[in-house]
C-alpha cells in the first residue's frame, strides 16, 4: 500500500490522480507506450519525405518542405495542371481499390471513440501513403492526416501483439495518433494536449502521462531527420494593449460562427457524396480540375495551407487577399473531403482562422489603427483552431509550439479562444473530428 500522509486522506481525492481505472499502466503498457512513440516519429518522418519527394518531382527541387506556393506562381499553366491531373487519376484509382480490396479500418476517431482500436495495418499503411503522394502533388488538405493514421495503427497491432485489453489499446492508439502530430510539427506538448483533451476526453493524470511520454519520444525520433525548429519561425510581433483585447472581444464571435459554419460543410460534404463506382473514381479528378482553375489566381490554395498561414503572420498583404483566401480554403478543402480523398484538417483549420484573423484585423485598423496585422493573424488562428476542434487548451498550446512565440499575445489568445470555442459550443458542439464520423447505418454502396 502507498505511504500515507498524516493526514490520512488518500491522494486520489485529487480529482486528476485517480486510479488507473479500466486502464492499467502496467510496465507492459509502458513499453508499448514508448515503442508506439518511436513508431510514430519513423512514421512522421517517412510520411514527409514522401510528401517531399511527390512536391519536387511534380514542381521541381526548389520546393522546400512542401512549401508550394511560391514555386507554383513561377510556373506555367502546362507545368501547374499536369501534377494536379496525375493526382486525380491516381488518387480516384488508388482509393477506389483501397476500400474496394483492402480491409480493415482507417478512421482513427472512430475506432477510439466507438470502437475497440483496432485498426487494418495494411490499408493504413496504403491510405498513408495515397495521401501524403495526393498532397504532396497539390491537393488541398492537411499532411497530418498519415503520419496520425500510421502512429495509430502502430499503436493497435502493438496492443494485440501484447494482449492489452481493450481499454488500454484504445488509449495506445489514441497516443500513437498524438504522437503522429507531434512528429511532423514539432509540438510535443500541443499533440499530447490534443490526445488528452480531443481523443480521449479527459486530462486525468493517467492519460496524461502517457499522452506526454509518446509525442515526445515521437518528437525526438523525428528530430533525427525533421528539423527541430518552429513550424512558423517569422511572425509579425503584437503586444497585449486596449486594442488587441477590444479585438478579441469582437472577433472571437465572428471566427466561432465561421467555425461552425466550416464544421457543418464538412460534416455536409462527407455525408452526402454519391456512392457509385463512376463518382469514386472521377471525383478527385474534378476536385484537383477546380483547384487547377482557382489556383490560377490564388497559388496559396495547393497544398495544406502552411504558406498561407504564414503569409497571414507576417501581415504584409492586402486586406482583400485574406479575405478572399478565408473564403476559398475551407471550400475547397471540403471539396477534396467530398470527392473521398483522404486527408487532416488541422492546417486547413488553422490557415483559414490565420487569414481570417488578418482580414478581421485589417478591417479593424481601419477603425483603430496601430495594431499588428500578423498579431490578428496568430490569434484568429488559435481561436479557429479550438472552436474548430472543440479543444481550446490544445489549440492554445499547439499555436504556441508551432511559432515558437505569441506568448506575448496569451491574455488576448486566451480570451479569442475561449469566446470562439463556447460560441461554436453553443450553437452545435460539433468539431472537424466529430462532423466526419461514419453514420450508424450507412447506406448500401451502388
Amino acid at each position: 500500500m502507498p505511504y500515507r500522509i498524516l493526514s490520512g486522506r488518500g491522494a486520489t481525492e485529487q480529482p486528476n490522480t485517480t486510479g488507473d481505472g479500466d486502464v492499467p499502466l502496467t510496465p507492459l503498457f509502458w513499453l508499448a507506450t514508448l515503442v508506439t512513440g518511436v513508431a510514430a516519429g519513423l512514421a512522421g518522418i517517412a510520411t514527409t519525405e514522401l510528401l517531399q519527394l511527390a512536391s519536387r518531382l511534380a514542381y521541381g527541387p526548389d520546393v522546400v518542405r512542401g512549401e508550394l506556393a511560391p514555386v507554383v506562381e513561377r510556373l506555367g499553366f502546362g507545368a501547374r495542371f499536369t501534377p494536379l491531373l496525375v493526382a486525380g487519376v491516381v488518387g480516384g484509382v488508388g482509393w477506389y481499390l483501397l476500400r474496394r480490396y483492402v480491409r480493415g479500418r482507417t478512421d482513427v476517431d472512430d475506432a477510439i471513440w466507438t470502437g475497440d482500436g483496432r485498426l487494418g495495418l495494411r490499408r493504413s499503411l496504403g491510405t498513408a501513403a495515397l495521401s501524403q503522394v495526393f498532397i504532396g502533388l497539390g491537393a488541398s488538405l492537411g499532411r497530418e492526416a498519415a503520419p496520425r493514421l500510421l502512429g495509430a495503427a502502430a499503436g493497435s497491432v502493438l496492443a494485440g501483439r501484447l494482449r492489452l485489453s481493450t481499454p488500454q489499446r484504445r488509449l495506445l492508439v489514441a497516443c500513437g495518433a498524438g504522437a503522429g502530430l507531434a512528429s511532423v510539427y514539432n509540438v510535443p506538448l500541443g499533440a499530447a494536449l490534443f490526445t488528452a483533451e480531443v481523443l480521449i476526453g479527459t486530462l486525468r493524470l493517467p492519460v496524461v502521462l502517457p499522452a506526454l511520454a509518446s509525442s515526445g519520444v515521437a518528437t525526438l525520433t523525428a528530430h533525427l531527420v525533421l528539423p527541430d525548429r518552429a513550424t512558423y519561425p517569422a511572425l509579425e510581433r503584437g503586444t497585449t494593449d486596449a486594442r488587441t483585447l477590444v479585438w478579441s472581444l469582437l472577433a472571437g464571435p465572428v471566427v466561432g460562427l465561421v467555425a461552425v459554419a466550416f464544421v457543418r460543410l464538412i460534416a455536409l460534404v462527407s455525408h452526402r457524396q454519391p456512392r457509385t463506382t463512376a463518382f469514386r473514381l472521377l471525383a478527385p479528378l474534378g476536385a484537383c480540375l477546380v483547384l487547377g482553375v482557382v489556383g490560377l489566381a490564388y497559388p496559396q490554395l495547393y497544398g495544406n495551407g502552411q504558406e498561407m498561414a504564414q503569409l497571414a503572420f507576417l501581415g504584409l498583404s492586402p486586406i482583400g487577399l485574406y479575405a478572399v483566401l478565408a473564403l476559398l480554403k475551407p471550400l475547397v478543402t471540403c471539396l477534396f473531403l467530398g470527392s473521398g480523398a483522404s486527408g487532416g484538417l488541422f492546417t486547413p483549420t488553422l490557415s483559414t482562422g490565420a487569414v481570417l484573423g488578418a482580414a478581421l484585423g485589417g478591417l479593424f485598423g481601419l477603425v483603430w489603427p496601430g495594431g499588428s496585422v500578423g498579431a490578428y493573424a496568430l490569434l484568429g488562428a488559435a481561436a479557429m483552431l479550438g472552436a474548430g476542434m472543440q479543444a481550446p487548451l490544445a489549440a492554445l498550446a499547439l499555436v504556441l509550439e508551432l511559432t515558437h512565440g505569441g506568448f506575448e499575445l496569451l491574455v488576448p489568445l486566451v480570451l479569442v479562444t475561449t469566446i470562439a470555442t463556447a460560441v461554436a459550443r453553443r450553437v452545435d458542439g460539433y468539431s472537424i473530428y466529430s462532423a466526419r464520423l461514419t453514420a450508424e447505418h450507412p447506406p448500401q454502396a451502388t
